[in-house]
């Protein structure tokens, strides 16, 4: 086969991978909380072809023998940025905002019979029932929100009104709850789960306590959130849409060459 058409073939291919994660990011914008993930580009194996027929006439050479050839690019890693996105006041009791960047809610997700954590930056919370004289802290979703010790949160129907204290304690009427967060060191390492959350995958390449770290005891002094605020998404349109555009033009390009290698292969078929 063409080598052109090789190489345009496997560029391709990643361009539209880039195009999906820019589509993703501005489909996005408006989410609570939502950390943009970006693309990076890297060579692939080049090929060493061999044209010098007589090496002993290369006597002298300062630059590699041969030609090297390219066999196209790929996405070297798609890496979340964790960028802080702007505070929106809501007046809510029930939102809450991270100030600091890299920090996490922990919250319980079901999955096959078992439950597991996930992280998520988007604080809006609500209530549900869990009998006639206890309310769990949930998601929008309807999922628990975890505590310190990996416990659903759960207060009195009669609490009140609820306050954020320093190092995210709530305060509903006379009981007191430790948010359950997390510090992520790694971001690239957590994989996306949909519904906004984040997951350690299930074999990690490394340990757990290298990739985040539990905010408790003296370490709970480090949270940073406000009360009655959302952190809105740190997607920029502009800049977005610019990249769009850049793999629109590269893709477009490639696509032109492979139909010039067509017409090149058309036309030596053709001669006689």
């Amino acid at each position: 086969m063409n080598q052109t058409l090789i190489t345009s073939v496997n560029t391709l291919s990643q361009l539209q991978k880039k195009l999906d994660i820019i589509s993703n990011n501005i489909a996005n914008i408006d989410t609570n909380g939502y950390k943009r993930r970006d693309a990076s580009f890297t060579d692939l194996l080049n090929q060493n072809v061999m044209n010098m027929l007589r090496p002993n006439e290369e006597a002298g050479r300062l630059t590699p023998t041969g030609i090297r050839v390219g066999t196209g690019a790929r996405i070297a890693q798609t890496q979340m940025a964790g960028t802080q996105g702007n505070i929106s006041q809501t007046e809510r009791q029930l939102d809450f905002a991270f100030t600091k960047e890299n920090q996490f809610f922990k919250v319980l997700v079901q999955e096959n019979g078992r439950g597991k954590i996930h992280y998520t930056r988007d604080g809006s919370f609500a209530v549900t029932p869990v009998n006639a004289n206890e309310v769990m802290l949930v998601t929008k979703e309807g999922r628990p929100v975890l505590g310190e010790n990996n416990q659903p949160i759960t207060f009195r129907t009669d609490s009140g009104d609820i306050t954020l204290e320093a190092g995210g304690r709530l305060r509903a009427g006379g009981q007191t709850f430790n948010l359950g967060v997390v510090e992520v060191k790694k971001p690239q390492l957590l994989t996306q789960a949909g519904s906004n959350l984040l997951t350690l995958p299930d074999n990690p390449a490394i340990a757990e306590n290298q990739v985040l770290q539990e905010l408790t005891a003296a370490g709970r002094a480090e949270i940073a959130l406000q009360q009655g605020t959302l952190e809105k998404s740190n997607v920029d349109l502009a800049k977005e849409m610019t990249e769009s555009l850049n793999v629109q033009r590269a893709y477009q390009f490639q696509s032109r060459t492979i139909s010039l290698a067509d017409q090149m292969m058309g036309l030596i078929n053709g001669v006689r």
